[in-house]
Formats: C-alpha cells, structure tokens, sequence
C-alpha cells in the first residue's frame, strides 16, 4: 500500500496545526517548513477544509487552524477521505478487471482483509496520538476548541 503525496501533505499539515493550537498558521509557513509546493499545500488545503478538519480565518492576520481538537480527528478518517483509490488489486475495479483467475480466486478475499486491517489500525489512533506530549497538553487546556 502507497498513500499520495496529497494523503502525506494532509497528515503533515494537521500535525503541524495540531503542534500549534494557540496560533493560526499559513499555507507559505507550512509550505516551507516541509518543503512542499505553496500551490499544492493550497489544494489539500482546501480539501480538509471541505471536509471540516481545518478551518481558515480571512483577512490580514489570518490564516488556518484545527477545526476541532485533535483527540477527535482519525487518523483512519483522514486517510479514507484524502485519498481517491484504495483499490488494493484490479480485481476490485467493477466491471473493468481482466483477471482471469475470476471469479473463483482466493485472492481477492485475503487483500480485501488486509485492507479491513489497515484502516482498523489507522482508526485506533487520533491526531492527539500524533502529537508530542507538550502540545497534547495545550490542546486539552480549558477554552480550547
């Protein structure tokens, strides 16, 4: 299993979020902490946005920031929804496998498990996980998000 780069760039950006609760961070700040592509970082971004990890503040001084606390972000979550194909082999393609071991193949149940289990692992685990200890600490303080 491979996760993109837009998968990897969205884990790095709610950790980087995650290790700052108290400010909000830019797009050209995370950009150059990892190095990534300002365009790029732009579009995950807006993706985490759309689907409410991260929420942006417009205007002069604003910027980005955790949606909600990090105790309460999947990993698993994430990755489900950053990612557009999870298809572990082409016989999970409806309609368009050329397999011609189909449709008796002992395979496909096997790699469908291992993925079940992936995502189990990932689900076991939050953003809070993910974090040092110091900023665990300031995202559970009272009067944080």
């Amino acid at each position: 299993m491979h996760l993109t780069h837009f998968t990897d760039y969205s884990l790095r950006v709610l950790i980087s979020l995650g290790m700052q609760p108290e400010r909000l961070a830019t797009v050209a700040a995370i950009a150059q902490q990892y190095d990534i592509s300002r365009h790029h970082l732009t579009r995950v971004v807006h993706k985490l946005g759309q689907k409410g990890y991260v929420e942006t503040v417009r205007g002069k001084g604003g910027g980005l920031r955790l949606a909600r606390p990090p105790e309460q972000i999947r990993i698993g979550d994430v990755v489900r929804d950053m990612e557009t194909d999870f298809e572990l082999a082409e016989c999970f393609h409806v309609g368009e496998s050329n397999c011609l071991l189909m449709p008796g193949c002992a395979l496909k149940p096997v790699l469908a498990e291992a993925g079940r289990a992936f995502f189990s692992s990932l689900d076991a685990y939050t953003l809070a996980d993910l974090l040092p200890p110091s900023a665990r600490t300031l995202s559970a303080m009272p009067g944080r998000r």
